[in-house]
């Protein structure tokens, strides 16, 4: 009823509400992409993240993930609409709806929404309500050609919103409240079993949305924007204490996210920068969680956000032929506190992105140059991605210690990309 009301208020209000058009668009991508080892991908191995670590054999004759993969997908094909309204008030009144065929792997092609929004607009202000991409992803990404799309370097996510954007001149700011949907948080599987998983109900249990605050300047080709990211989630609502009892517990995780953003666009030249620090992130798309660092004696659990620096570069040239340079980097800061370590398993509770696979990643870093040809409604491109990842012993901060162990593994990736768009 509520949504409803939201959406007639613009033609309620307007004094002509037969002026509504609707405009279709999408495009038909193929993606070809050869991989020199098993990496940590979603989206039925499209969307690549970073390589596994070694994984040898029994007289560590063999790595095991050394084993080189190739297919041709088009899954990511997309399906969109454009609305355009009548007013409201002073507001021009749209709306999008865009979906593809993602769903959640090579045996799931379901179609996936992407957006679905709608949107109040003057010259100065902006106000949207729906699924949107999160105010740190936006719309204005780096021109990778891998689907990705520069994660886990760049936060990516598209979520339920409701966002406002002012502006005075070349200066403004973004607000926005965000609840999760697709793009989630990890936590352990149960009271009782600490696996990793990701799950909605870690944020929906904190009743608190996620928040995030920007400034921005805008002049010319320059775009710059300083944000904060601030989230709650409860990962447990009970446990069990030492007699075995079941108790109610109020654990939360407290984690705040500073962002810098710089963009130039101007004629054939591109350039956009990225850096964050980034606290429990998972939601992002970025391999960065949070850790258990004590445990109580009605069995409830004490958190610490873990961190990390993540950024990226991205420079393109060109609009016939365009050429693309993408640089990535993250590095692991751990908690900054002692983790509590589980006499039961000899091990660390750490939840982020990836699960176990990950807790002892030291860093991560990327190369990605590309070349397109576009072409009416073509689009024919060819990139190379390099992507390195660093892994070692872990330390009682969750950091990663400087020691023998620590070693990288590269994974090389060719990505060759067909589309048409309409």
């Amino acid at each position: 009823m509520a949504a409803a009301l939201l959406v007639s208020l613009p033609f309620a209000f307007s004094q002509d509400t037969t002026k509504v058009s609707v405009k279709p668009y999408g495009f038909i991508r193929n993606y070809y992409t050869l991989d020199t080892r098993r990496t940590y991908t979603v989206t039925g191995g499209e969307f690549n993240l970073l390589p596994y670590d070694e994984a040898w054999n029994e007289d560590h004759s063999e790595d095991l993930n050394a084993v080189p993969t190739g297919q041709l997908q088009a899954l990511t094909s997309r399906f969109g609409l454009n609305v355009t309204g009548p007013k409201l008030w002073k507001w021009n009144s749209s709306a999008k709806l865009e979906a593809d065929f993602g769903g959640f792997g090579t045996n799931n092609h379901e179609l996936r929404l992407r957006l679905a929004y709608l949107k109040l607009r003057t010259p100065k202000s902006e106000f949207i309500i729906g699924q949107d991409w999160h105010p740190m992803s936006g719309d204005i990404m780096p021109e990778v050609l891998g689907m990705a799309a520069g994660a886990p370097f760049r936060p990516h996510s598209r979520t339920p919103q409701v966002r406002s954007t002012i502006y005075w001149n070349s200066f403004g700011y973004t607000a926005a409240v965000l609840w999760q949907l697709q793009y989630m948080n990890n936590g352990p599987k149960s009271a009782s079993d600490p696996t990793s998983i990701a799950s909605i109900e870690f944020a929906h249990n904190a009743l608190w949305p996620e928040a995030f605050l920007g400034l921005n300047f805008k002049q010319g080709p320059w775009y710059l924007q300083a944000g904060l990211d601030a989230q709650i989630i409860k990962p447990r609502t009970h446990a069990v204490d030492g007699n075995g009892m079941t108790h109610k517990v109020d654990e939360t995780v407290k984690s705040f996210t500073p962002t810098l953003y710089a963009q130039y666009v101007e004629g054939r030249w591109s350039v956009k920068f990225r850096t964050v620090l980034a606290q429990n992130t998972s939601h992002l798309t970025q391999l960065v969680g949070y850790a258990v660092t004590d445990v109580n004696p009605d069995g409830s659990w004490n958190y610490s956000p873990m961190q990390a620096t993540v950024s990226y570069l991205d420079i393109a040239y060109g609009k016939k032929y365009r050429c693309n340079l993408f640089l990535g980097y993250m590095q692991s800061l751990g908690a900054g506190e002692n983790l509590w370590l589980d006499p039961a398993t000899g091990g660390y509770h750490i939840y982020m992105k990836g699960g176990e696979n990950f807790t002892h990643l030291n860093s991560v870093y990327r190369i990605a140059p590309s070349i397109s040809y576009n072409i009416k409604a073509f689009n024919i491109g060819l990139e190379y991605e390099l992507t390195g990842a660093c892994y070692g012993d872990i330390a009682t901060t969750g950091a990663i210690i400087d020691n023998a162990n620590l070693h990288t593994v590269m994974n090389h990736r060719l990505c060759a990309l067909v589309k048409y768009n309409f």
